[in-house]
């Protein structure tokens, strides 16, 4: 298959730079366009990987009719504003911002369910990394109970997310529940001081009703190997250890370096679950016939 799907990039700073980087690798994806509202250090570095840029913001997307997918990584306050725009203009938006007006998407629990939304929602960082742990345990042993505690390098949480802690927490316990299937959920995030910086490591305790330890485990497993296919910075740390009803397992994310430092593995897998999205969308397109 020789054709991709072109697709924009709204926001050129670190995520964005980082999308752009891991778009310009995808054997689906054409990076055809990087936009901004001024002239910034973003801009100017997908110039000078000759990509077109445009400083007009949403404008300059809507103007471009081949352009089918936009990831946006502006604001929850932009966001809101480009959805409509960007839906009226027929083309997919991917929200990596905490805006959370479209549906929520971890890719490996229920893309297939929501890809024809022209909307879709990367949650959050921590959702991305524990929703799918949380899913497999509920669909072998059920969960009345889920808890994550989310630990990520101080130096990775930008001006954003600590703005947004409140919004992450709220998010990603809903995403427990509605996606990952736990009766309830509860989200805590820690942002650690320490030099050198930590890899996001994530903690995950479950209440199930029904304690089958090998079923419980190969489904951890299984669940890992999946998410790897598209984060390879993915790993079990500590394996699924049973007490009772709760299970407790440890994952942590490293990045792939791809713009971001390596340490930075929470940012790392809400772009690269972003992309993965528009792969499957994109791959979509291309099999149907549509333009591109």
């Amino acid at each position: 298959m020789d054709k991709k799907v072109k697709v924009a990039v709204i926001g050129p700073g670190n995520i964005g730079t980082d999308l752009m980087f891991k778009i310009l690798r995808s054997p689906y994806l054409k990076m055809e366009m990087m936009i901004g509202i001024v002239e910034s250090e973003g801009i100017r570095r997908a110039q000078s990987l000759g990509i077109r840029t445009s400083v007009k913001g949403i404008d300059a997307v809507l103007e471009e009719d081949d352009i089918k997918i936009v990831f946006d990584a502006t604001t929850a306050k932009a966001h809101i504003r480009h959805a409509p725009l960007l839906k009226e203009a027929g083309k997919i938006a991917i929200d990596l911002t905490p805006a959370a007006i479209g549906a929520r998407v971890v890719p490996v629990v229920n893309l297939d369910e929501v890809s024809d939304s022209p909307n879709l929602n990367l949650v959050t960082c921590g959702g991305q990394a524990t929703v799918p742990i949380v899913y497999a345990i509920s669909q072998v042993a059920g969960a009345k109970y889920a808890e994550i505690v989310a630990a990520i390098s101080s130096k990775s949480a930008g001006p954003g997310t600590r703005q947004n802690i409140d919004e992450f927490t709220e998010t990603t316990a809903k995403a427990l529940c509605e996606l990952g299937g736990a009766k309830k959920g509860k989200a805590i995030i820690i942002l650690n001081p320490a030099e050198p910086p930590i890899i996001m490591t994530d903690t995950i305790y479950v209440e199930v009703e029904d304690p089958d330890e090998e079923r419980i485990r190969r489904a951890v497993f299984d669940m890992v190997k999946r998410v790897q296919e598209y984060v390879p910075g993915y790993r079990l740390r500590v394996p699924p250890i049973l007490d009772g009803n709760k299970v407790t397992t440890i994952i942590e994310v490293e990045g792939a370096g791809d713009f971001l430092p390596k340490y930075a593995g929470n940012l790392d897998i809400i772009t690269a679950a972003a992309v993965a999205v528009a792969e499957r969308l994109a791959l979509k397109m291309l099999r149907g016939g549509i333009m591109v």
